[in-house]
């Protein structure tokens, strides 16, 4: 059975770039720790580090080792906690993961459901699709927010349900958006300047099929992956922005924007995704049941 005592002063020497610096952090011998280390690369079978200046590097042994290793004792860093939160059955803990493609705008309105929860501690992780998906897949998350449903890979067991489908609204700040622009909106985009999320967000294949079907070339001044922060500079006076109706709600936190249009061909999607654990987490069973069909039409 591999011995995990030596595998964490591995990964603490890879992490360190050092024996030295490792034993320095762990303040243990340099000796001690080297002695652990060797009896891992016996038992794998193989080298693991290599000389490297005044440090040590992986080999590509040493690369997968370190690999898993970071997962297994990044996981370990929240056993303790999970632990005490159990035992003593006050802290309801909800980790969440926002995908970069969905609105942030929304992501108020997506978790209202749960936030009166007594004890709640809800943590909101950002990031890209794949890389929440397999924090989900370590258990890391409970629930992640996408804008398209899980791919279908055996392996990772993931089961996503669309909650949201809401239609796309236009706003800008008040010195753009005047009564000349509402009367001729959608036309009016091609006179203003446009803000957009970025490509990689499923809704900009949606606007960009909607720009070529009316003929338009907007001036695109700028892009985002945070919705939030395409407000702020909207307000600003950068440009006019897409939003769902759904995170229209939290527009109004940002002063100065005004609604220049309605597009309720275009909608936003959103779904949940979770894991064989998250099916069994009272919270996220909660959040789905109550936000499914949110911001429909």
């Amino acid at each position: 059975m591999l011995n995990y005592r030596h595998l964490y002063y591995f990964w603490m020497v890879a992490k360190e770039g050092g024996f030295a610096r490792a034993a320095d952090r762990l303040e243990m011998a340099v000796q001690t720790i080297s002695a652990q280390v060797r009896d891992l690369e016996k038992s794998l079978g193989h080298q693991l580090l290599k000389p490297s200046g005044r440090g040590v590097a992986l080999t590509e042994a040493g690369q997968a080792a370190f690999s898993r290793a970071e997962e297994i004792f990044q996981l370990g860093q929240y056993i303790e906690e999970e632990v005490r939160e159990a035992a003593t059955a006050r802290v309801a803990r909800l980790s969440v993961g926002l995908s970069d493609g969905i609105s942030k705008l929304a992501a108020h309105a997506l978790l209202e459901p749960v936030l009166a929860t007594p004890h709640l501690r809800l943590v909101c992780h950002e990031g890209e699709s794949d890389e929440l998906l397999s924090e989900l897949a370590l258990h890391q998350l409970d629930v992640v927010l996408a804008g398209q449903a899980a791919p279908r890979i055996p392996q990772q067991r993931l089961t996503s349900e669309r909650i949201a489908r809401s239609p796309l609204q236009w706003y800008g700040p008040a010195s753009q958006v005047k009564k000349a622009a509402r009367d001729r909106f959608p036309q009016s985009l091609q006179d203003l300047p446009v803000l957009l999320p970025t490509h990689h967000a499923p809704l900009r294949a949606t606007l960009d099929a909607w720009f070529q079907d009316l003929g338009l070339q907007p001036r695109v001044v700028g892009e985002f992956e945070d919705s939030a922060l395409l407000a702020v500079f909207a307000a600003r006076g950068l440009g006019v922005f897409p939003v769902s109706r759904l995170g229209a709600q939290d527009v109004g936190l940002v002063r100065g924007l005004r609604l220049l249009g309605e597009c309720p061909q275009l909608f936003e999607e959103v779904h949940a995704i979770w894991s064989r654990r998250g099916q069994h987490h009272p919270l996220v069973r909660q959040l789905v049941d109550a936000s499914a069909g949110l911001g429909t039409a």
